[in-house]
């Protein structure tokens, strides 16, 4: 009987099996969503990560770009050391951080606590101070340009309304400086402003209110609640700004006319990587200035993220 019932029986074919199971396939595995990542790491390995590896070969090499490169290992690097247009070139890049990462960082956060109150028209100058941001970098340096020209200039046209003498401000060297900060300044507040809003609105209401039944005045919900519900916030912002400092060079390039006068007081080191490679065709010493610099960023990043840490402990 048992045989009989087995004889009767339908033979099942068994489904094939697919080349994956369907674990590997689920939205948890760690393949479904390199599959959709697939697209962008090519890209970002083809266009960010490969040519800075790229970089460092050529910074060991000797390259005029018509030539194959030779491979000169650290003499680029070397050169640096007792290169004066270089160490100039640093010094100017530092003094020009220090001087425009504080005023690109306190204005726009003073700017951000005066638009982030009900006061009138206050779209308007949200509007206002975010306009720079839709201008290029050459266009701020044309118009600023022309802003400090000594004989047609706004500056000194109100500066001799106000019975204060002119300044030929792009023709002396620490005039040419502190005017090519106020233009970075001025160019650049308004992300930040933007940045710092987006952290003020993210501050709870409630803490001010329940502040301000304690008896607190302005500079202690500053201090007390504002500047610490900012902390992630300006940790960014200052990592960028100092950063964007270091790498300031279309200003420069477009204000002193490609020269980084006078008497290369304006000269950073963007500009001197950018003569190196672009006009003296020297790519080993160029790729050099470039990795010295991204080791200098470097360094300042992770002492801001050091120091944020430490400050959060």
């Amino acid at each position: 009987m048992e045989r009989g019932v087995t004889a009767g029986r339908t033979r099942v074919e068994a489904a094939p099996r697919p080349l994956l199971s369907a674990r590997v396939w689920s939205e948890r595995s760690p393949l479904y969503a390199l599959v959709y990542l697939l697209p962008f790491l090519v890209v970002f390995v083809g266009f960010h990560v490969y040519p800075i590896f790229y970089g460092l070969y050529v910074s060991l090499t000797a390259w005029d770009l018509l030539t194959p490169p030779r491979f000169v290992g650290l003499s680029n690097y070397a050169a640096l050391a007792g290169d004066r247009l270089f160490l100039t070139s640093l010094r100017n890049t530092a003094l020009f951080v220090v001087l425009d990462a504080p005023m690109a960082i306190c204005i726009p956060l003073g700017l951000a606590l005066l638009v982030n109150e009900r006061i009138p028209l206050r779209t308007i100058f949200r509007s206002a101070f975010v306009t720079p941001l839709m201008i290029s970098a050459s266009s701020v340096g044309v118009l600023w340009q022309w802003i400090y020209n000594p004989a047609l200039g706004l500056v000194n046209y109100y500066a001799q309304a106000l019975g204060l003498p002119g300044q030929s401000w792009m023709s002396q060297a620490g005039w040419a400086t502190f005017a090519i900060v106020i233009t970075t300044v001025w160019a650049t507040s308004g992300f930040n402003l933007v940045l710092f809003l987006a952290g003020l609105q993210n501050i709870p209401e409630h803490l001010y209110d329940a502040a301000k039944v304690d008896g607190a005045g302005a500079w202690a919900l500053f201090r007390n609640i504002t500047l610490p519900g900012l902390r992630p916030t300006t940790l960014f912002v200052t990592v960028t700004t100092i950063i964007g400092a270091f790498r300031v060079f279309v200003q420069v390039l477009v204000m002193t006319n490609n020269s980084g006068g006078p008497f290369d007081s304006t000269r950073t080191v963007v500009m001197h990587l950018y003569q190196t490679g672009f006009q003296f065709f020297r790519m080993g010493g160029a790729a050099a200035v470039a990795w010295v610099l991204f080791l200098i960023i470097l360094v300042f990043t992770i002492a801001q993220f050091q120091m944020q840490r430490g400050a959060a402990d």
